[in-house]
């Protein structure tokens, strides 16, 4: 084998396109397919990025162990592959654990093109000084489960970073609220990145009222109590 089988992980633009890096610029103009969660979004990026078109294989949480085998054998014959999320950086709450894992099995070398990403984004405007916090990302969906990981999180005085979708901005804040208290700080991300953006500062109360029947993108930090 004359070549070094690679799998790129690339850091795509989560709502500015300027955001993206020369480095994944490149890589995603050398490579000859693109691994994607949804076509359309990946279309859209190589579209507004004028990026020349790509074949496209769907990686999802439902396919992706079907599909990884083929992809990995497809790189190990000498095809050049990058992995990208609908937007940031990818595998991170994302699809694309199980594909790096056959990866390596199989001596591939995994390389992430680094880029925006809306946590570290997040992080980067707290207004205290941050040595460490807990990532809890997405709660449960039901009720009753979403309840007791919430009550567990409570348990941890350093700062916690949930997300959920857009509809459900209000609703986790309203369940933070009554767990660790309506008067508990935070701050909450909106839209990061976009024309839009927001940062909003103060009481788990004050940004429910703020954001009351808003619908968006958005990262919530809840900061640990001062002891």
């Amino acid at each position: 084998m004359d070549f070094n089988p690679v799998l790129y992980i690339v850091s795509t633009p989560i709502g500015n396109w300027e955001d993206i890096t020369l480095r994944a610029l490149n890589i995603l103009k050398e490579i000859d397919v693109l691994i994607c969660e949804e076509f359309r979004p990946a279309s859209t990026l190589l579209k507004k990025l004028d990026l020349p078109k790509k074949e496209m294989i769907s990686l999802n949480e439902h396919n992706e162990k079907e599909v990884a085998n083929d992809i990995i054998q497809r790189i190990i014959l000498g095809e050049k592959m990058a992995l990208i999320s609908d937007c940031g950086t990818p595998v991170f709450a994302d699809p694309g654990h199980y594909l790096i894992n056959q990866a390596a099995e199989f001596g591939i070398k995994v390389i992430p093109i680094p880029g925006a990403s809306s946590l570290m984004a997040t992080l980067s405007i707290l207004d205290f000084k941050l040595e460490q916090f807990y990532f809890a990302g997405f709660l449960p969906r039901e009720k009753q489960d979403r309840a007791k990981a919430l009550l567990a999180l409570k348990g941890y005085n350093v700062p916690i970073v949930l997300m959920d979708t857009p509809y459900r901005l209000e609703k986790l804040l309203t369940e933070v609220g009554k767990t660790f208290g309506p008067n508990r700080k935070a701050t909450l991300a909106i839209n990061i990145t976009q024309e839009n953006e927001q940062y909003l500062r103060g009481s788990l109360k004050d940004l429910q009222r703020q954001v009351q029947g808003r619908k968006a993108e958005f990262m919530l930090v809840v900061h640990a109590v001062d002891r």
